[in-house]
């Protein structure tokens, strides 16, 4: 049987101002009850527990005028539809599910209970009452990868990958992009273990991979597998979604991080003050949301220098990782020199940049 742990936050109630008027409802509940859906357990040291202190944050900010609650380890599945109209039916006025599979499931429920403000993560269909967020996760990859590229003395590097979505494909296509900007002759090998979290699943295609001659890891995967073999094996990796410095004090060059806090606090606030709109919102470093991990000591220092100047440039919009050239991995020219791919297409990604080995699944 699924093993799910449902939290509460205690607190004691207190009066709100009128919510949700673009939702037609005349008047708040004396407390706003949030509810999070997530895929993965909040002990992952990845996605789940990035998002986990995004919720904390938004105790913190709001006090008793919030109260949240979270459900793990749900399947995105039929399961995922249950879970959410479980947080409606005991209460919720206001419903994060963190997880592409999710999108289907919230689809569903959203309109069923108009009155209930939903948003739902790297998705692409909204209602209403249902909003979508991602993130500009791509601009940390790429600087991620300006390192790579330079630290690598095999020239191959190597990425575990969960599910082929276009989310995975831009942080892997910008990641080579970025390595191939210090070092052209960069080629990076990917593995696929149709999984967001199994550090089973993780440690043994970063094993395939070493054996594939890769010498560099990164990962689109929530565990620190990846980071703790890389570690072992006296290898270098970039942990994702949080800070997995001290699973590999060594190996661990920089990682590609989140502060889902910084939407989450905005978002439970624009429910509060009775301003929330169903949005599209895309966040990347510019708005605080997507950081990265500052370069350890293995990382020489005008390298570290080139990363963090990169960096500003790309918080500044002076740089933006899909500017051309930049062709696929078939020869394509896909972006033309000085042009940025469009919005559109950067979205809905489905080809793999020069330099990425191998056909997508």
């Amino acid at each position: 049987m699924h093993r799910r742990r449902l939290l509460l936050a205690s607190g004691l109630a207190t009066s709100a101002a009128s919510l949700w008027p673009v939702l037609g409802r005349a008047a708040a509940p004396s407390r706003l009850k949030v509810g999070f859906v997530y895929p993965g357990p909040v002990s992952d040291s990845g996605w789940t527990y990035q998002h986990d202190l995004g919720r904390k944050m938004v105790e913190k900010t709001f006090g008793d005028r919030v109260e949240t609650v979270f459900v793990e380890k749900v399947p995105e599945s039929t399961d995922a539809e249950r879970v959410i109209r479980q947080l409606v039916a005991d209460g919720c006025k206001m419903v994060f599910t963190t997880s592409f599979g999710f999108m289907e499931p919230t689809v569903r429920v959203a309109p069923d209970f108009p009155d209930v403000v939903f948003e739902h993560c790297s998705g692409y269909k909204t209602a209403k009452n249902l909003g979508i967020y991602q993130t500009r996760f791509y601009e940390g990859a790429y600087l991620l990868g300006v390192i790579a590229g330079r630290m690598s003395k095999t020239n191959t590097l190597g990425y575990v990958a969960p599910f082929p979505i276009p989310e995975v494909i831009r942080n892997l296509s910008s990641w080579v992009v970025g390595a191939r900007s210090v070092n052209p002759k960069i080629n990076a090998k990917v593995v696929w273990i149709n999984s967001w979290y199994d550090p089973t699943k993780e440690r043994e295609a970063a094993q395939t991979l070493i054996n594939q001659g890769a010498d560099v890891l990164y990962q689109n995967t929530d565990s620190t597998s990846v980071v703790q073999l890389a570690e072992s094996k006296g290898l270098y990796a970039f942990g994702q979604d949080s800070d997995m410095t001290r699973f590999g004090p060594r190996a661990h060059l920089s990682g590609n991080t989140l502060n889902w806090g910084v939407y989450y606090v905005h978002k439970v606030r624009q429910v509060l003050e009775g301003t929330w709109k169903s949005e599209d919102t895309k966040w990347g470093m510019k708005e605080g949301i997507v950081q990265v991990v500052t370069p350890n000591a293995q990382v020489p220092r005008d390298l570290a220098a080139l990363f963090e100047q990169k960096k500003a440039e790309i918080v500044a919009g002076r740089l933006h990782p899909f500017t051309g050239p930049i062709k696929d991995n078939a020869g394509t020219l896909r972006v033309a020199a000085g042009q940025t791919l469009p919005e559109s297409e950067l979205w809905t990604m489905k080809w793999y940049a020069d330099g990425v080995l191998g056909k997508q699944p």
